[in-house]
């Protein structure tokens, strides 16, 4: 991927009748991170959001020790991927060391990180390609998680690509929780599976096991899922996961922080929390920062917000976590998620004097602190 981004970019208008510098590369580390392994792996490997280490689906993935250093190398992956996937960001990683992303590995000796500037990078969780969001979600979870919990991991999923730096990319119906009923690879499926139902009444789950060629050897897997009832949404499952999609949207347009467009702005405005060696794991927080009256280093681009705060929280309770360098400051939970329909995002709060952040489960909370 390095080399064909360094030949694509080496081309021009003149010589070639292309600019190659305009030519945009999908995060799929970022992807892998979120969801776990890759789309030819093991479907069941389990990744940040659906329950590696935090809560096993049966699939021996390694020991205790194992998962949990799997889990806190994902979080390194995806932090990364929120800053845009920048080559030159410096995260500190889950060993304590400050790596830049292009030194920080994929599990096959990739770099991370390989952008130069934000608009280099397309994050994503799912495409046409291969599963739906919450096909890939309803595989890698376990057998008895309800759908209520489903339909969370993939708002909270969607939420990392909402708010991350560089071009976010939605396949279409990941607001509604589509479903191809766990086909991986639809271009020759037909209608049939390929559905979306945009009265919401169904996300196509469940219409019978996907095409021999390309699935059979996951028919085992695939059957006991698609014939349980509690695996399909209802109307008003595909309705919730839509009004919070539009929410999270609002979030990211509500500020310019969250749409950084140099890698000069990405490097000096945000930061990473909960790092290193004595990490929460599951638990991301990552700041934005804007110029303050008392700070004149950085250029104000955000008229309402002076700092912007997000906590991912995507283990299966409740989080509160002490951040000593995001105390005394004046942050408040985002009006949208103040008003927001989802009750549990509601409930997240923040205390000024120790810089703790309460997250209930599985939830995206935005904190932001208004200016005066």
């Amino acid at each position: 991927m390095i080399r064909a981004k360094s030949a694509l970019q080496s081309l021009t208008i003149d010589e070639h009748g292309v600019d190659g510098s305009k030519i945009y590369f999908f995060n799929d580390r970022i992807r892998d991170a979120i969801n776990g392994g890759s789309p030819f792996g093991n479907p069941l490997q389990q990744g940040f959001s659906t329950g590696l280490f935090l809560e096993p689906n049966g699939f021996y993935q390694g020991n205790e020790t194992e998962t949990r250093l799997t889990l806190a190398t994902y979080a390194d992956h995806i932090q990364i991927g929120l800053a845009g996937n920048l080559k030159d960001y410096v995260v500190i990683s889950h060993t304590g060391e400050a790596r830049k992303g292009s030194e920080i590995r994929t599990f096959d000796g990739s770099p991370v990180g390989y952008a130069s500037s934000p608009i280099e990078t397309i994050n994503y969780a799912s495409a046409h390609d291969n599963e739906t969001l919450f096909d890939i979600i309803s595989l890698k979870t376990p057998m008895d998680l309800s759908i209520d919990e489903r339909c969370r991991i993939n708002h909270l999923s969607t939420s990392m690509i909402a708010l991350s730096q560089g071009i976010p990319f939605f396949h279409a119906g990941d607001e509604i929780l589509r479903s191809k009923s766990l086909d991986r690879d639809s271009y020759d499926s037909g209608d049939w599976f390929n559905k979306i139902d945009f009265t919401y009444e169904t996300n196509n789950w469940g219409v019978g096991l996907p095409p021999r060629e390309k699935n059979e050897g996951s028919w085992p897997l695939m059957k006991p899922r698609l014939e349980n009832p509690s695996f399909k949404p209802a109307k008003h499952d595909i309705i919730a996961a839509l009004d919070k999609f539009i929410d999270i949207l609002k979030i990211r347009y509500s500020s310019p922080l969250f749409r950084l467009t140099t890698a000069s702005d990405i490097v000096q405005r945000v930061h990473f929390h909960n790092t290193g060696p004595s990490l929460v794991p599951g638990v991301i927080v990552m700041s934005i920062e804007d110029a303050r009256n008392d700070r004149h280093d950085m250029a104000q681009i955000d008229e309402t917000f002076s700092c912007v705060v997000t906590v991912f929280n995507v283990c299966p309770y409740e989080v509160s976590i002490e951040i000593p360098d995001l105390a005394s400051l004046r942050l408040q939970l985002h009006p949208v998620q103040v008003n927001s329909s989802d009750a549990l995002a509601r409930q997240s709060a923040y205390d000024t004097a120790t810089g703790r952040f309460t997250v209930p489960k599985r939830t995206a909370a935005v904190f932001v602190e208004p200016r005066c």
